[in-house]
This record gives C-alpha cells, structure tokens and sequence, in this order.
C-alpha cells in the first residue's frame, strides 16, 4: 500500500484574470476554479487517478476540513484523517497574463496530541514493503523533525520512503536512507546556499544529497525537464512536453506519484522518469490533476521540447 502524508490540506481556490494583476486595484476574474490540494493529497489525487491503491494521511479540521473530505471521497480517494480544531487552509492562486501568484495560508495549529495521533496512525497502518511519501512543508507550530519523528517510527520496516520537502525537513530525513527526494533547481540552492547555473552544478549538489544519504534524487527543472540520479550512479534525463500551460499548481506532485507508480510495477528508472515527466506535464495543462487518459495520450502523441 502506499501512503501519502499532507500535514496541511487545503482549499485552491483559483482566479484566472483576462490580463495581467493590479496591485492596489479591483481585479476582475474570468474564471474561478476550487480543488482541493496539499502536496501529499496531490500524489494520493494522481495515483488513484492511475487506478492505483492508496491511503491520504494528515489533519483536517472545520467546515473547510469537511469540503476537502467531500472532495476527495467523490473522486473515490481513500482518506485516514486526524480531525483537529480550526479550519483547513485556504490558498489562493491568481492567473494573471504570463504570470501566476499564490497566497499560501498558514493553516490551523496542530498540537501535540494531535500529533501523536498521526504517529501513532503510521506506526499501526504501515507494514513491511509500504511505501510512504512525505510531501510539502508543515505549519509554523510544528518542529522542522517532524518527518524524522515519523521515520524513526518505521526505521525497522522495509518501506519505500519518498520525500518531497525542503531546507531542514528534507535535510532530517536523509539519514534514514529515503528511496526517493525530488528538488527543483531552487530547492537545491536553498538547500547548501549555493547557485545552480549548469548541469555540472546540479550534479554536485546531488552528491551531497547522496553522501547525507539519498538514494535516488529526482531534480525538476520546470520547461526544461529532468533529471533522475540513481543508486546504481547512472543519469538519466528527460526533456518535457510542449503544450499551454494552464497551471503549475501539482505539477512537481504529479511527477512524485507518476515515478513512484512507474518504478513499483515495473523497476525501470529510464522507464519511470519517462512517466513521470508526463504526469507533471499532463497536470499543467490541466486546470486539476491530470487524468490517466490524458497523461496516456501525451506518452504515445505528445511532442517534446529539444
């Protein structure tokens, strides 16, 4: 069974604008658009989009809290919530001409009983061959060891553990040898306060990674693809497709769920990058998570970028 873990569900709720964003002024909208995100849920969205099993974990609270259940219970998400005090987040992305702003909330505060709850939930629920992905940040009232109060739980199970975070959340967990970790080109600057202008800069910064632990490090470089550093030393890399972009929002997720998906059926990395890139292009097309039909078509008719 995988399961996702999203400490901090919430609401998308988005504007797309006919022209570009004025500050200071009424803006009119063109379209509005709800869903329901969070990093981890994007993954769970992904995967059983795929037709694959899987369990969304994390906290929900209030009538926000009860929309995202809703939500994830009509396109047929398996969920395992902890219920909290307070209300789910809201965010807010606006599409403007050219250019996309976020307005991330901060979300309810978790206590620690609340936490202990989750942990708890994980140590019960998770066996041997799982795979378990920890996606996204966690609020401010949170300690940054959060995700290696979670690992040192399950350091004794044989699971596939995939991290998706940043900065000292990502940097905790390395020691517990994570299977997969997916940053982008600014997450890798963040991470050693260093620039990343070539390929040899990014492959540098993967070696760290690697030393402190990772496994397998899959380095997003938005228009520009892929790249996948493996266990067994080999780089591979993946342009990605063209096509309009609608929305950016779960497309890094999409490409998560898509590799792991990929790489569990069948033990490929070239394969699974392949896929990946996929999922996350299909995704920014789409105004939602991409569906299996049309990540399928991209695969057989897309046409990449040189």
């Amino acid at each position: 069974m995988i399961y996702t873990v999203t400490f901090s569900p919430a609401i998308d709720y988005t504007m797309s604008l006919e022209g570009k964003i004025n500050i200071g002024d009424i803006n009119r909208s063109k379209s509005e658009n709800y869903t329901v995100g969070g990093k981890g849920i994007n993954v769970s969205i992904l995967l059983n989009n795929l037709g694959t099993k899987n369990v969304a974990l994390g906290f929900v609270g209030g009538f926000t809290g009860q929309y995202i259940i809703n939500y994830l219970k009509d396109k047929k998400v398996k969920t395992d919530f902890c219920n909290i005090e307070g209300n789910s987040r809201i965010n807010v992305k606006l599409n403007g001409k050219a250019k996309e702003t976020a307005i991330n909330a901060n979300g309810p505060k978790i206590s620690d009983q609340n936490l202990k709850q989750l942990l708890d939930k994980i140590a019960f629920n998770i066996k041997d061959n799982d795979t378990l992905i920890l996606a996204g940040n966690v609020p401010k009232n949170v300690d940054t060891n959060v995700y290696e109060l979670i690992l040192e739980k399950l350091k004794n199970k044989r699971i596939y553990i995939i991290v998706d975070s940043t900065k000292q959340f990502l940097l905790n967990t390395l020691k517990y040898k994570p299977f997969l970790i997916k940053p982008n080109l600014e997450e890798l600057e963040e991470l050693f306060d260093e620039k990343v202008k070539t390929k040899e800069d990014i492959k540098s910064h993967v070696e760290k990674l690697k030393k402190l632990g990772a496994r397998n490090v899959l380095v997003s470089c938005g228009a520009e693809g892929a790249y996948l550093f493996s266990e067994d030393n080999q780089t591979f890399y993946s342009a990605t497709y063209k096509g309009k972009v609608v929305s950016t929002v779960g497309s890094g997720d999409s490409m998560i769920a898509g590799f792991i998906d990929n790489y569990l059926k069948n033990k490929d990395y070239k394969q699974a990058l392949e896929f990946s890139i996929a999922c996350g292009a299909a995704t920014a097309f789409d105004k939602e998570i991409a569906n299996k039909s049309a990540i399928l078509e991209l695969l057989e008719r897309g046409q990449k970028w040189k």
